[in-house]
């Protein structure tokens, strides 16, 4: 199975430490073992009903303690809701449960931002080497399967995608399985044409990237015209009434760092969004340096000196969430920080990412990829050792197998690396090909 051009490490490193995708998969990690498991139980189940010597009497139970009871009704309720125990390959080391993925669906996008696309472009996968619907769909369904409850689609910008709504569609059957949210993450400039089909089909969540509400600022940024069609969009999700709607802005210092920040606080003002401030990351090709992060402390002080009602509200959504939540006493909406850089929430990490040309990232920061889209469309070389005398495409147990690996290794934070200036220096992907 080949690698993408993309360094990581190697395969046969991750199979290596997974130990047949790590103990903890049980008989899972051997289709032919759980077979037999199963079949040894049915030969011994057969037996007792055939030699009515081997029946005994039945024995009183004894009353079940508050944990049995307690866990008994765990299980009923799990059973209701669809969910799963935790997947043994979906859980990594440090043992963090993996229920959250971000599927790419384009490299391509109708913006260049500044922090997302290097200026000179970049080099593109031809059509042929991103992922199909069908497999789109195959690995949605898997990872369901295990565990995942929410999944948003990114890119690039997933909206020049002509499946969009049929990918949507085919999620939303999944629900029955354990999947609670259908999210996109869009720049809006041409979602307002398509958001009333996409919302029919399932689409709950939606996050809006937008850095500032001056248009000439907006044409900077973004190296393109289209404010008004932004708006356009957010409107109409608003009149629809969709689940969840928030906006993403990424803050640079000495760009919109002051007067935008204030502004996109007072749209909260009554309008019933949640506005996000995103510090500013290092990815390949968007000059990245220190002095250009805005830290979380600074932007608090910007919008308290306009707003002295600005106050934390309420607790966290659920254990894995990346934002602190804020707002101005009286507003209809919310503000929440992401605060990759300063205060990061590697502890809790329960995202993976599948990239739209089909590699595996466990992490956002990380340049060790694992192609899962090779695995299915060619299989495996004759002397990998996780798969020895494999032929074909993989199956779905073979992929389990692959992801359980690379998860299996995911790093406590920021990949291993240990502050801001390494993750800059390191190698990796620009953000439109990871998948935002």
């Amino acid at each position: 199975m080949s690698l993408s051009r993309f360094p990581r490490s190697p395969l046969s490193k991750s199979i290596t430490g997974a130990r047949c995708v790590r103990a903890r998969a049980f008989s899972r990690c051997s289709p032919a073992s759980t077979f037999v498991q199963t079949a040894a139980d049915s030969s011994s189940g057969s037996n007792l009903v055939n030699d009515a010597n081997s029946i005994q009497p039945l024995q009183p139970k004894p009353s079940p303690s508050v944990k049995d009871r307690a866990q008994q009704r765990i299980r009923q309720v799990d059973s209701i809701t669809g969910r799963t125990a935790p997947s043994p390959f979906l859980t990594d080391r440090h043992h963090r449960q993996h229920s959250y993925l971000r599927i790419s669906l384009t490299e391509r996008c109708n913006l260049r931002c500044l922090y997302c696309m290097p200026e000179e472009g970049v080099e593109l996968n031809p059509k042929a080497n991103l992922l199909t619907t069908h497999e789109v769909q195959r690995l949605a369904k898997l990872f369901v399967e295990e565990g995942v409850n929410k999944i948003r689609l990114t890119g690039g910008e997933p909206t020049v995608r002509r499946d969009l709504v049929d990918i949507v569609s085919s999620l939303n059957e999944l629900r029955p399985k354990g999947l609670r949210q259908i999210g996109l993450t869009s720049n809006g400039i041409s979602l307002k044409r398509r958001l009333d089909q996409l919302i029919d089909a399932g689409l709950s969540h939606l996050n809006l990237s937008l850095d500032t509400l001056d248009p000439f600022k907006f044409e900077f940024m973004t190296r393109r015209r289209g404010l008004d069609a932004v708006m356009q969009s957010l409107d109409r999700a608003l009149e629809l009434g969709i689940e969840s709607l928030k906006i993403n802005v990424v803050v640079i210092k000495g760009l919109n760092d002051t007067k935008d920040v204030c502004d996109f606080v007072e749209l909260t003002r009554k309008m019933p969004v949640t506005v996000r401030f995103i510090e500013y990351m290092p990815f390949d090709g968007n000059k990245w340096q220190v002095k250009k992060l805005v830290p979380y402390q600074e932007l608090l002080k910007t919008i308290m000196a306009e707003y002295p009602d600005f106050k934390r509200f309420g607790q966290k959504d659920d254990p894995n969430d990346t934002s602190k939540h804020w707002k101005v006493d009286g507003f209809e909406g919310s503000v929440g920080f992401i605060t990759s850089m300063t205060d990061n929430f590697c502890g809790t990490c329960n995202r993976l990412r599948v990239t739209a040309d089909g590699n595996l990232k466990v992490c956002l920061f990380g340049n060790a990829e694992v192609s899962l889209r090779d695995a299915m469309r060619q299989g495996f070389l004759p002397d990998t050792p996780m798969f020895p005398g494999s032929k074909g495409p993989a199956t779905d147990e073979e992929l389990l197998q692959i992801i359980g690996a690379a998860v299996g290794r995911k790093h406590a934070k920021h990949a291993g690396m240990k502050d801001p200036s390494e993750l800059a220096r390191s190698i990796n992907r620009p953000m439109i090909t990871i998948g935002g």
